[in-house]
């Protein structure tokens, strides 16, 4: 097993994320967007980010709100190469996500100092997460594979390590309240707070207004002492 333990509590960012309680997926298309969309998901509460390397200008957009925004935790999605860690490690990111589960990526990451969370969907994805030191591991997909009672049974004889799970996929302000209730559970994911379509549109009310939403549920949740 690895001595490292990739998005440890020592680091600072996983206390972020779990402050946050959600991080909302972003597929940014035109750099012009990064400055309008970063401050309309602070005015509605939401400062955790994942840019998704699915468009050419992902990385700069970043680095865009990196220097004008640094109250945003910034992290990547969809990191699938060696040649990518490297990217998002040069422009700063705090953090970063894969669908997956791949060895080669989650060392690269820990070489570089990278907080890194992989995805799992099985015991045994679970079990190389485990192995390469991860602690913090990305729920994915997390509906279409049973969502949060599917999690529950299967992370159950892993529940001494301290196992925490970011799910993503097909959650929205419907199905959230089931994954933020539960201790496993150290933030959610999704792409309805900041749709693509929105950003496009430049609908900058609407998704201060989704960051809103999910805000006042997780504190209205939080306050409870449900999580």
């Amino acid at each position: 097993m690895s001595t490292n333990t990739t998005l440890a509590m020592s680091s600072g960012i996983a206390e972020k994320i779990d402050a946050a309680g959600i991080i909302a997926v972003l597929i940014v298309d035109d750099v012009k967007h990064a400055i309008p969309l970063a401050n309309s998901l602070l005015e509605g509460g939401v400062d955790t980010i994942e840019l998704t390397l699915r468009t050419p200008a992902a990385l700069q957009v970043a680095k865009i709100i990196k220097k004008e925004v640094p109250e945003i935790t910034l992290g990547f999605g969809t990191v699938l190469t060696i040649e990518q860690v490297q990217a998002v490690v040069d422009v700063g990111a705090d953090f970063a996500v894969s669908p997956g589960c791949n060895p080669k990526i989650i060392a690269e990451s820990t070489k570089r100092g990278l907080p890194f969370a992989p995805g799992i969907m099985t015991p045994t994805d679970i079990e190389i997460a485990i192995q390469e030191g991860c602690r913090i591991l990305k729920f994915f997909p997390a509906e279409t594979s049973g969502g949060i009672r599917h999690l529950e049974s299967m992370s159950a004889p892993y529940n001494y390590l301290g196992l925490k799970f970011i799910p993503l996929g097909g959650c929205n302000l419907d199905n959230a309240s089931s994954y933020l209730q539960s201790n496993l559970i150290t933030a959610i994911g999704g792409t309805w707070v900041a749709k693509r379509s929105l950003i496009q549109s430049e609908d900058w009310s609407t998704i201060t207004n989704n960051a809103k939403e999910i805000r006042n549920l997780i504190t209205e949740i939080r306050s409870k002492g449900q999580v």
